[in-house]
């Protein structure tokens, strides 16, 4: 870090430091006795929800971006205060704090609950090293805990003044009653760590994987090994709170491996639920989770949000994608609209995927898209209208649906959306015996790479197509994430060239055909 960085830094910490003091202020607080006091003390010792909210309400009360106006406080989510009675509770822990993005694990896991423990009746915290993925990281991390114990108006009101010696700046500080706060980047030697006679008794290892560490299986393998002796090695023979917190955004990544370790204790949160609802439901609205997903897109909603790191290019390639200016609808030979429902229910956190491909000559074109989480009743409303609009330009599509989904399903939307349109759907079931879909979705691959596919270059930012194109990106085996996408591609790919194999393949007796134009 340079000196002008460092004076950055300095500057930014001392205006948080301001905040603090002024959004801790006691004077609005109701006057107490001292029982009273003691009393309101003890309660906030046992609760950890009303520590956090009496305490830190410069954390958790949502504020206006314009004027700063107190709007509302933000309560801990359930799977905050869970984690901090495991850690309370369990005086030698071995963890793993596996949360989204922006749920609050650095602060609850590196600030608040070392905090509550500290000022525990008989206090649970003597040591603690904070582990960043370098030294400044950490260091940072280590100056909000330094902020609040040295400006947090309320804290001094009720414990007394704390700073004894040390600057967070310089890596490491003690409080007046000799708890002592040290911070540590990736790779850096904790053996021996001690003050005086005491060893660390709290190591919390915050977001050490990046994208860069996580492309060296090597340096990942060093990195856990250095997790795993020279880190935990410097507890007293394993005794203490040993936490990591991140989430995971590879597969190959230290915190995949500590997680996988025997005796390890793991917490994984996602950012919704099987429903789409927000786990964190005081942060933000499901619409907000659904509108944040659509901008970052599938692999990267994915990966930050839903521990489920997808790597791009195992069967497709981005280079594969090309767009192209569309022949006109009457050039095409066929067009055939394939049908993913993906369930039978009317759940809307289910991806529902339909996909407009058409044929000409030997080209096969990706023309329209329907790939988004949605009811059967919204896709059924997409593909009425598609039909709709097909006929006003004078074009006919032929229509497929896997027959396993067809009877529920068109017995109820299709069939009701048809009688308030005055006219039913022309659905096929598509009856083959599929095999393995991976196996399906890999062995049309080919005709991405031999440049045989194209994509309407009028609907490149269409958020429909983009969708799509990032689940085929993403597509691999034994994938957790949304694949409808591509199956539905599969689908509709198979039954233009089947069709074509059907009109044109003529039997020649005593050779071989050779054009690919006959198969």
């Amino acid at each position: 870090m340079t000196i002008s960085e460092l004076k950055k830094q300095q500057e930014e910490w001392r205006e948080h430091c301001r905040q603090i003091q002024s959004l801790t202020d006691t004077s609005s607080l109701a006057r107490e006795t001292a029982t009273q006091k003691q009393q309101r003390i003890r309660r906030l010792q046992k609760d950890y929800a009303a520590f956090c909210e009496y305490y830190f309400p410069h954390y958790l009360t949502l504020r206006d971006k314009v004027t700063g106006e107190s709007l509302r406080i933000i309560h801990n989510a359930p799977f905050h205060n869970q984690a901090a009675q495991k850690i309370k509770n369990t005086p030698n822990l071995k963890a793993v704090f596996k949360w989204p993005r922006g749920h609050a694990k650095s602060t609850h896991i590196d600030i608040f609950t070392p905090l509550w423990l500290m000022f525990q009746p008989i206090r649970l915290i003597n040591f603690m090293v904070l582990v960043g993925k370098s030294e400044d990281s950490a260091v940072r991390l280590l100056g909000d805990i330094q902020a609040e114990l040295q400006y947090n108006k309320r804290l001094i009101a009720d414990f007394g003044n704390q700073i004894s010696s040390g600057d967070w700046a310089e890596g490491e500080f003690q409080t007046k009653d000799g708890v002592y706060f040290l911070a540590c980047g990736r790779g850096q030697s904790p053996r021996g760590l001690r003050k005086r006679e005491a060893r660390p008794d709290y190591i919390v290892i915050d977001d050490l994987d990046d994208d860069e560490l996580c492309r060296n299986p090597r340096r990942v393998r060093e990195l856990t090994d250095w997790v795993k002796e020279a880190l935990f090695g410097a507890l007293d023979v394993g005794r203490g709170r040993f936490i990591m917190v991140g989430n995971l955004i590879s597969k190959t990544s230290v915190l995949a491996n500590i997680c996988q370790t025997k005796g390890v204790h793991v917490s994984t949160v996602y950012a919704v639920d099987s429903e789409g609802n927000p786990t964190w439901a005081e942060k933000w609205t499901k619409e907000e989770a659904r509108d944040y997903a659509d901008f970052v897109g599938f692999r990267a909603w994915n990966k930050e949000m839903m521990h489920n790191p997808i790597i791009e290019g195992t069967v497709f390639r981005q280079e594969w994608i090309r767009w192209a200016k569309r022949p006109a609808w009457n050039k095409f030979s066929e067009l055939i609209l394939y049908i993913d429902p993906s369930w039978k229910s009317k759940k809307t956190n289910d991806t529902k995927a339909a996909k407009l491909w058409g044929k000409q000559g030997s080209a096969l074109w990706h023309l329209r898209a329907f790939v988004r989480k949605a009811s059967v009743a919204e896709l059924v409303r997409w593909c009425y209208d598609l039909y709709d609009w097909s006929r006003e330009v004078g074009i006919a599509i032929r229509f497929y649906m896997e027959a396993s989904f067809m009877q529920d399903i068109l017995l109820d939307e299709f069939t009701t959306e048809g009688d308030a349109r005055g006219y039913q759907l022309p659905i096929t079931g598509d009856t083959r015996k599929k095999p393995d879909k991976f196996q399906r979705v890999e062995a049309v691959s080919p005709l991405w790479e031999r440049g045989f596919v194209f994509y309407d270059e009028s609907q490149k930012d269409d958020p429909d197509m983009q969708a799509g194109i990032d689940q085929l990106l993403a597509f691999e085996k034994g994938m957790s994430g949304n694949d409808d996408a591509p199956d539905a591609d599969e689908g509709a790919i198979y039954l233009l060239q089947r069709s074509t194999r059907q009109q044109t393949f003529q039997p020649v007796i005593g050779s071989r055909p050779s054009s690919r134009n006959q198969w």
